[in-house]
């Protein structure tokens, strides 16, 4: 079973097939995917990925979270398997008329508490590109720390960790 996450603002549902559309509509604009691994996508690599997204629930009990602020739909957080062999990481994405208000930060340490205390990870990893300073402040502000850094497409990339001490 795929939990719901609840926070003081925020309803963390497991993604599904209904949530299509408003994937397309995050991961399509490039005010809020540019810097993405990957970077933005077609509506038809988004379908692709919510499969494998969906699968991954089923196949791990992890994933990722559509967030929303009520009835609002304003981003993403939850998991990944980086084919990179880095980990399982912690990824957030969030549309830009939600930002700066600390929902970012909200989901993706609910995310990353789920990860260790539930889901018994026992090391979280999150790529961020060194100029994103918005991301690396989110990942600072819930307990990840820089481990090692490396060269992907002409940027330098921050790898962050959270290790879980249980």
């Amino acid at each position: 079973m795929t939990p719901v996450l609840k926070t003081a603002r925020l309803v963390m549902q497991p993604v599904g097939p209904q949530h299509l559309n408003e994937m397309v509509r995050l991961k399509t604009d490039p005010r809020a995917f540019a810097r993405m691994l990957g970077g933005v996508r077609t509506p038809l690599r988004v379908h692709q990925e919510l499969a494998e997204e969906i699968e991954l629930w089923g196949r791990r009990g992890i994933g990722v979270w559509m967030v929303y602020e009520g009835d609002s739909f304003v981003g993403i957080t939850g998991f990944m398997e980086r084919a990179d062999g880095r980990g399982d990481a912690l990824r957030f994405a969030f549309l830009p008329e939600s930002r700066g208000r600390g929902l970012a930060r909200e989901a993706a340490s609910t995310a990353l508490r789920f990860a260790h205390d539930v889901a018994g990870l026992k090391r979280v990893v999150a790529i961020a590109r060194e100029d994103n300073f918005d991301s690396r402040t989110v990942l600072g502000a819930i307990g990840m720390v820089e481990c090692e850094r490396f060269m992907r497409d002409g940027y330098r990339m921050l790898t962050y960790e959270s290790v879980s001490l249980r």
